[in-house]
């Protein structure tokens, strides 16, 4: 749970969402449901996430199916994370 805090707080602040991200949790969709949610958006995302645990990804682990809900996303970065 803490790392999809953690996943919430960055997509709070890359997309400047304040208050509105307050109610987010796992399911919350991205992709179509959050207006400020673009194509420059998921690339500030990702380097965001980069920076944050120290990680990279690779173009072809990035497609729409990681950004469709918080909870998608959060997976992709455990994913990255050491055991």
């Amino acid at each position: 749970m803490k790392l999809e805090q953690e996943i919430i707080n960055i997509v709070r602040d890359v997309l400047v969402l304040g208050d509105r991200a307050n109610d987010f949790n796992a399911s919350t969709a991205l992709i179509g449901d959050i207006p400020e949610f673009d194509s420059m958006s998921v690339v500030a995302i990702i380097a965001a996430l980069e920076e944050e645990y120290g990680c990279s990804f690779d173009d072809d682990e990035i497609n729409a199916d990681v950004f469709q809900t918080i909870g998608s996303l959060t997976q992709l970065v455990e994913s990255k994370l050491p055991q």
